[in-house]
């Protein structure tokens, strides 16, 4: 599909609003979330690539960004998504006050293989959070591709016990994947791709090599719904939507994915807000009931100014934008 004109550079800087937000527990080695938010002709749209992607990536992040301010959407097939809990790389302990921030969520994410802990942990965190949902809750790790091929095959092993729905980006390459894929054949525990769709040259690699069962499609890494809808056709597999921490701008925008997708059969990763201490809209888009509502999101001016970046944090962002703006003035 043939991208959109851009936006004159000006426009987008003058609608920017740079914000620093803090976490409820720390989560991918942060305590806070940066982002930009805009207020684009269509509505409220974000920009949050995180600080150590490197502009070429970050680029396509604008591009989503762009599409969901600057240019009309699907029109959505549901109004509301059901949503699973995001479990961080906590200790057990902290489960059941984690998974207290997710009203009705039936399904929880669980990150496994951090940096500087054991799979001891991770097992005793998801046998916390299956003591929790009870036997009929739903169980998925995500491991960030953080293991080999070795490491991965023995920590699914090991919390097989717990009755996995699937096992999320295991490990880093898509070769790993399918070999993976191929050792638990007899286990029946599907392998999901993340990082092999969202930071691949190629998206549609990992599924034309038959490396994963289903993809995690999230929207501003995919350059915008309009693109992720294209890779989500040719790929011909079940999806999960998701996100990556973002307000609940960025948010409302990977529901409104989800909701234009004729066919979601799993809990989309979209409940996240939860995991913010504080948001950029008077009406966060956390879950209720175990769902959150497809729609835009109403900036907040009290909010924008109560949680702004510090003048450096904005100035950094700034540039970034215009170096991101720059590089897709060249793809296009």
């Amino acid at each position: 599909m043939p991208s959109p004109a851009l936006p004159p550079l000006a426009d987008l800087l003058a609608v920017a609003h740079v914000v620093s937000l803090p976490l409820t527990t720390r989560f991918r080695r942060i305590d806070t979330r940066e982002a930009v938010v805009f207020r684009g002709p269509e509505g409220a749209t974000e920009f949050s690539p995180f600080v150590e992607y490197g502009d070429d990536e970050a680029a396509t992040w604008l591009a989503a960004a762009i599409d969901f301010g600057w240019r009309t959407q699907p029109s959505p097939l549901r109004d509301r998504i059901r949503v699973n809990a995001t479990v961080p790389a906590v200790d057990a302990s902290r489960v059941p006050e984690v998974l207290a921030l997710y009203d009705g969520c039936r399904t929880a994410k669980v990150k496994v293989a951090e940096a500087g802990q054991v799979l001891a942990d991770d097992v005793a965190r998801v046998r916390a959070v299956r003591r929790e949902l009870g036997a009929e809750g739903r169980i998925r790790v995500d491991a960030n591709g953080g293991w080999n091929v070795d490491e991965a095959e023995h920590a699914v092993h090991s919390l097989a016990e717990f009755d996995l729905e699937y096992v999320e980006q295991p490990c880093a390459t898509i070769d790993e994947l399918a070999e993976l894929r191929e050792r638990l054949h007899d286990w029946d525990i599907p392998i999901a791709a993340d990082e092999s769709v969202r930071r691949a040259d190629d998206p549609l690699a990992v599924a034309r090599a038959g490396a994963a069962d289903l993809l995690v499609i999230k929207a501003q890494p995919l350059g915008g719904i309009h693109s992720a809808l294209d890779i989500v056709r040719e790929a011909g597999l079940p999806v999960v939507v998701s996100s990556a921490l973002d307000t609940s701008v960025g948010l409302s925008m990977g529901a409104w994915l989800a909701a234009s997708i004729p066919s979601l059969d799993f809990d989309c990763g979209l409940g996240t807000a939860s995991l913010l201490a504080a948001d950029v809209t008077a009406r966060p888009l956390r879950a209720v009931g175990g769902f959150i509502d497809v729609g835009r999101v109403d900036l907040d001016e009290e909010r924008l100014t109560q949680h702004a970046a510090s003048p450096e944090r904005d100035a950094w962002w700034r540039a970034r934008i215009r170096r991101c703006y720059e590089s897709l003035s060249e793809r296009s």
